[in-house]
């Protein structure tokens, strides 16, 4: 298991959401992080999901 960083920001660059998880891949990771921000109803604020070695997974401004 990978560790991934999941980070949401108000469009004044406060942040809002700064978590950590777990995932056996990119492509689940990726999942997860979706599934995170919609249960925190964050999918329409400016998010970021990046892999353990940097990767852009998922990015919305």
């Amino acid at each position: 298991m990978k560790t991934y960083s999941l980070t949401a920001f108000e469009a004044n660059g406060e942040k809002i959401l700064d978590e950590s998880f777990q995932a056996s891949n990119d492509d689940a990771a990726k999942l997860q992080g979706e599934k995170l921000l919609s249960e925190k109803n964050l999918l329409e604020k400016t998010h970021r999901c990046t892999s353990p070695n940097g990767k852009l997974l998922l990015f919305h401004s």
